[in-house]
C-alpha cells in the first residue's frame, strides 16, 4: 500500500491541505479549521505530511508525528520555487506538495521544544543587545546635538557621561539632563536583563551533554556551545559535517557557464545568528599570540578574514561531529596532533 503524502499550508486559522490518491490520482483540496486539524489526522492511516518550514511549523511537527504520521519540513525558499500563478492558500499547499516530491530538496529537522526553548532565549538576549546598541547610539547623538561629544562604546560612554557630569549639566538643557538619566537607567535595566538571560542559557547548558562538550573546544564560548547544541540536535538533518558548515553559509559562492567556474564571496546562508557566533569564536582563536600552527601558515598566504572564516568552518564541522557521534572533544583529531599541543 502506497503512503499518502499530505503537504499543509498553515495559518493562524484555516489551514489548506493538498494531496494525490496515491493509487486513483485524483487531486484533493480541503480548508481545515485549527481545531479540527488534529481531529482529521488522527482519523487517516499512517501518512507522510510535509510543511513549510516557517512559524508554528515545529509544534505542528512534534503533534502529528505523536498521533503516528511522519512528519518532514521544508526550506521556505524551496517551496517558493515550486509556486505559479498567483498567490493563495490553494496554490501553496501545491506548491509544498511539488517541492516534496524532489528527491533533492534537504529536509528542515523537526525541533524538540527543549531546543526551541534554549533558542528563543538566544533571540531574547540578542533583541536587548540589539536595544542596548541602539539606546548608546541616540544617547551620544543626543549629547552631540548640544556640542558634547561622548567616546564610542557602551562603557565608556556610560563613564564618561558620569565622570564628565558637570560638563553635560552645563552644556545641555535641564530638560534633556533628565532625559539623558532616564536613558542611562534604560541601560543599566538591559544589563540586568542580558545578564540575566546569559544565566538562563548557562543553566540549560549544564543539562546539555553536547553543550558541555562543545565549550572545551577553543573558539566556542557559552553561547556558541549553547546556540550549536540547540540548532544541531543529534545532527542526523545534515548528511555530514561539511553539509552542515555549507548550511550556515561558511563556504565560497561559486558562478559558472561554458565550463568556467568562478569562486566568490561566502554565501552567508543558514541563520545569521549561529554564523556570527562561529566567526567570532574564529577571530579570537586566530588572534591569539600563539595560535595553532595551521593557524599561523594560513596567516602568511591569507588575509586575516578569510583565515578567521575558514577557522569557523572547521568549528562547525566539529560541532556537528560531536553533535552526531557523542563522546569528548578531543583535540588531536580536531586539530591534528601538532596544532593540539599549542591549542592546549
Amino acid at each position: 500500500m502506497n503512503i499518502t503524502t499530505y503537504a499543509i499550508d498553515i495559518a493562524k486559522s484555516v489551514f489548506q491541505l493538498h494531496w494525490v490518491d496515491p493509487d486513483t490520482g485524483e487531486i484533493h483540496r480541503k480548508k481545515l479549521q485549527r481545531a479540527k486539524v488534529v481531529e482529521f489526522f488522527v482519523r487517516r492511516a499512517p501518512a507522510r505530511i510535509v510543511m513549510e518550514a516557517c512559524g508554528g511549523a515545529h509544534h505542528w511537527g512534534r503533534v502529528l508525528t505523536q498521533i503516528g504520521h511522519q512528519v518532514e519540513l521544508l526550506p521556505p525558499h524551496k517551496v517558493k520555487e515550486s509556486a505559479s500563478g498567483n498567490k493563495d492558500d490553494a496554490r501553496d499547499a501545491r506548491a509544498i506538495w511539488v517541492t516534496a516530491t524532489h528527491k533533492d530538496v534537504r529536509k528542515v529537522a523537526v525541533k524538540t521544544v527543549e531546543q526551541q526553548a534554549e533558542l528563543f532565549a538566544h533571540r531574547v538576549r540578542s533583541h536587548w543587545v540589539s536595544l542596548r546598541t541602539a539606546t548608546v547610539n541616540q544617547l551620544r547623538s543626543m549629547l552631540y546635538e548640544f556640542g558634547v561629544v561622548a567616546p564610542k562604546g557602551r562603557k565608556k560612554v556610560v563613564g564618561w557621561v558620569a565622570e564628565h557630569r558637570a560638563q553635560v549639566e552645563e552644556q545641555v538643557p535641564p530638560a534633556m539632563v533628565r532625559l539623558l538619566d532616564q536613558q542611562l537607567e534604560v541601560l543599566r535595566e538591559m544589563d540586568q536583563r542580558i545578564a540575566a538571560d546569559e544565566q538562563m542559557i548557562a543553566q540549560a547548558q549544564n543539562g546539555n551533554g553536547t553543550a558541555r562538550e562543545l565549550r572545551k573546544a577553543p573558539g566556542i564560548g557559552l553561547l556558541g556551545a549553547s546556540a550549536l547544541a540547540a540548532t544541531l540536535g543529534d545532527g542526523k538533518a545534515w548528511k555530514n559535517a561539511r553539509e552542515f558548515a555549507c548550511c550556515q553559509g561558511l563556504v565560497p559562492g561559486h558562478t559558472g557557464t561554458g565550463g568556467k567556474v568562478r569562486m566568490g564571496k561566502i554565501t552567508k546562508r543558514g541563520d545569521p545568528y549561529i554564523r556570527t557566533l562561529l566567526i567570532h569564536g574564529a577571530r579570537n582563536l586566530v588572534r591569539v599570540a600563539n595560535p595553532p600552527q595551521w593557524i599561523a601558515e594560513m596567516l602568511k598566504r591569507r588575509p586575516f578574514n578569510v583565515v578567521a572564516t575558514a577557522v569557523a568552518h572547521k568549528l562547525a564541522r566539529v560541532a556537528w561531529s560531536i553533535a552526531t557521534h557523542g563522546g569528548t572533544f578531543d583535540a588531536v583529531r580536531a586539530f591534528g596532533p601538532r596544532q593540539a599541543r599549542v591549542v592546549a
